[in-house]
């Protein structure tokens, strides 16, 4: 059902095979929750157009648990899903797409990624912040989850002859204001 992040995830990324989906690579500071959510749904709803992977500048080594609540109640496998650096994509040899959803790691510099990606943000707040409150905590977890999937499947839902990269990347920005 679910493409689960796994080791043969790095050999996926680092081939570059003519006629493969869009590769994106979504950015968060802690790559603990917004990060995955994103990864989670480019992955499912958008399988035959995207791959994505995620990751952080400054990894918590922990994927939030609201995040894994809430990817599991909406059916997701979530036994793949780790927090881990974004050094980890340095040796790419292409992305297509480098998503930031957090404030903090679009001001960042980004390591040396391949490729010549566009580079989008989808700021979103981090419900990470709410987890004292475990109501709000769920309630702002959805609320980021509903968003993406909005915007993903906006990008879906283009005609096939407008999802070319640079199509894409238009209606990935305008998504975002």
């Amino acid at each position: 059902m679910l493409l689960s992040p796994s080791p043969q995830d790095s050999a996926t990324l680092h081939g570059n095979v003519e006629g493969r989906r869009f590769q994106v690579l979504v950015l968060c500071t802690g790559n603990s929750a917004r990060s995955i959510l994103a990864e989670a749904l480019f992955n499912e709803l958008g399988g035959d157009l995207f791959r994505a992977w995620s990751a952080g500048s400054h990894p918590t080594g922990r994927v939030n648990p609201f995040a894994l609540e809430l990817l599991e109640q909406e059916g997701f496998d979530c036994s793949g899903f780790r927090s881990k650096s974004w050094d980890e994509f340095t040796g790419a040899p292409h992305l297509d797409f480098v998503v930031t959803v957090c404030g903090n790691a679009a001001a960042e510099n980004c390591p040396s990624f391949a490729g010549e990606f566009q580079r989008i943000h989808w700021g979103l707040p981090d419900p990470a912040e709410l987890t004292a409150d475990p109501a709000a905590a769920r309630q702002a977890f959805r609320q980021c989850f509903d968003t993406l999937r909005a915007r993903i499947i906006a990008l879906l839902e283009l005609p096939e002859e407008q999802r070319s990269k640079s199509a894409l990347t238009q209606q990935m920005r305008a998504l975002a204001a």
